[in-house]
């Protein structure tokens, strides 16, 4: 990606329609801007993060994945990585998990350095249903194939867990102790009243449930014929 200096470069505003070559070029040229994503070629930009309504649930979510990725070697662990999906979309979710392509990943990290391709699981912290994370983002995150896609609604407080079949997601459901388990990496277990209620024992103890398994352990077993993941 060529560096382009901020004067010849136009800003960067929410609703802006542009392909991802002139979006990356104008977010290049604003380097105040920390948060910025191209949905079906529409530009948005991001307003500060509130405290309650995003930064601490942001935070839960990483320390859940972030426990998950120092038990798994080979997963990739990101937080707010660009992801080039297609030449109209290239949002950048608040965390994701991916595997690389040699055994099974669907994306890749490019020479300089993004996210090409789909990762397996995405998480969003989204303010409400009507937010464009379970709207215009559902739609092009199931497009591309992303596997698994994990949504948090602050205000209903709710958790919303999709999974890819046959080309379209659907819910995935709780089992008799209120547990939900990704299909794609195995042991990570997720308590949903423990996240609603940011019970962080909870929620931990329940995942290490997970990571317990031997499920779990093949997963491990067979990430280890890859390189690590960086």
């Amino acid at each position: 990606m060529t560096t382009i200096t901020a004067r010849n470069t136009p800003p960067l505003e929410s609703g802006d329609r542009l392909t991802r070559d002139e979006f990356e070029h104008r977010y290049q040229g604003a380097p105040e801007i920390t948060k910025a994503e191209l949905v079906e070629g529409v530009v948005f930009v991001a307003s500060p993060v509130r405290a309650n309504r995003h930064g601490n649930p942001h935070a839960i979510i990483m320390a859940w994945l972030g426990t998950y990725w120092m038990a798994t070697p080979g997963v990739g662990f990101y937080d707010n990585a660009t992801v080039r999906l297609d030449e109209e979309n290239e949002p950048q979710p608040d965390a994701l998990l991916r595997l690389e392509p040699a055994v099974g990943g669907n994306s890749w990290i490019s020479e300089d350095d993004y996210i090409e391709g789909s990762p397996e699981l995405i998480v969003e912290i989204a303010a409400s249903s009507a937010s464009y994370d379970l709207n215009d983002k559902l739609n092009v995150y199931q497009r591309n194939g992303v596997q698994e896609y994990l949504v948090w609604q602050i205000y209903e407080n709710k958790l919303d867990w999709f999974i890819l079949e046959k080309g379209r997601y659907v819910a995935l459901n709780l089992d008799e102790q209120g547990i939900m388990r990704s299909q794609v990496f195995p042991g990570l277990w997720l308590s949903v009243e423990a996240l609603r209620g940011k019970d962080g024992a909870t929620l931990n103890t329940v995942l290490q449930q997970g990571l317990q398994t031997a499920e779990h352990q093949q997963f491990v077993q067979r990430l280890g014929q890859q390189k690590p993941i960086k």
